[in-house]
């Protein structure tokens, strides 16, 4: 057994990095976003800041096979693509300020973050966005920041996607494709940078099961005509999520 792999099953709360990830899996499938809402607040408590953001995106992997082969063809094509890419310019410029910032500042960062995301959902966030490809860009571009620095790349993307007036399944399927696509190139920047090493990786790769085993639950689990319940759900547990992992607690 290589001792990277060795290391990364005496990782301590594994188990419990796991359940997360399987549940946060679920809410991604049902929801079509909210995967690290619910997953970064969690795994924090449990592993350092950048291991929880690598190891997560490595499962996104999953993704590729259990939502984007359905959720493509529905998707703005167009638009994905250039969020996608407008967020790569600035994901660097995230993993740094990872580098630089105290994990325990990183873990309310993370925590607040959800927890100003899940407020702006709950009170309807409809704002109209208008501004056609610049602010496209603009949103992909602090995605990549927010991505890069807390692993939560998609409240911008989440709140931009409410303020069009594109069908819910149009929305749903640019979420799932923006946030798969984006979070399988954060791994590679990290490690250029040196923010992680091989162990990450197998931290990752032991959270793929039970991360696509929850993606897969999920998208069974939803239908169009209950959207209303299903986000529901994904907001009550966004909620724990974010205030089970605010360092106040001590864990």
């Amino acid at each position: 057994m290589p001792e990277a792999l060795a290391l990364a099953l005496a990782t301590p709360g594994l188990l419990w990095v796991c359940a997360a990830a399987c549940l946060s899996g679920l809410v991604y499938g049902f929801a079509g976003f909210g995967s690290a809402l619910v997953f970064m607040p969690l795994a924090v408590i449990f592993l350092p800041p950048p291991l929880a953001i690598a190891a997560f995106s490595l499962s996104a992997l999953a993704s590729l096979f259990t939502m984007i082969p359905k959720a493509w063809p529905k998707a703005d094509q167009r638009q994905t693509i250039l969020m996608v890419a407008a967020s790569l310019v600035t994901m660097p410029l995230g993993v740094a300020l990872l580098r630089w910032t105290p994990e325990v500042t990183i873990r309310a960062c993370v925590c607040g973050l959800t927890l100003l995301t899940l407020a702006a959902l709950v009170a309807g966030w409809k704002v109209p966005l208008r501004g056609g490809t610049p602010l496209r860009a603009a949103v992909g571009a602090m995605s990549g920041i927010t991505g890069g620095s807390t692993g939560l790349n998609g409240p911008p993307v989440i709140l931009f996607n409410l303020g069009t007036d594109q069908p819910v399944e149009v929305t749903r399927a640019n979420l799932a494709c923006f946030l798969t696509f984006n979070a399988l190139f954060l791994m590679p920047m990290m490690y250029i940078q040196g923010a992680i090493d091989g162990f990450a990786v197998w931290v990752g790769a032991l959270m793929l099961l039970p991360y696509a085993a929850g993606t897969m639950i999920g998208t069974a689990l939803f239908r169009p005509e209950a959207a209303g319940v299903y986000k529901t759900a994904a907001y009550i547990l966004i909620a724990l999520a974010g205030i089970m992992g605010l360092p106040i607690w001590g864990a």
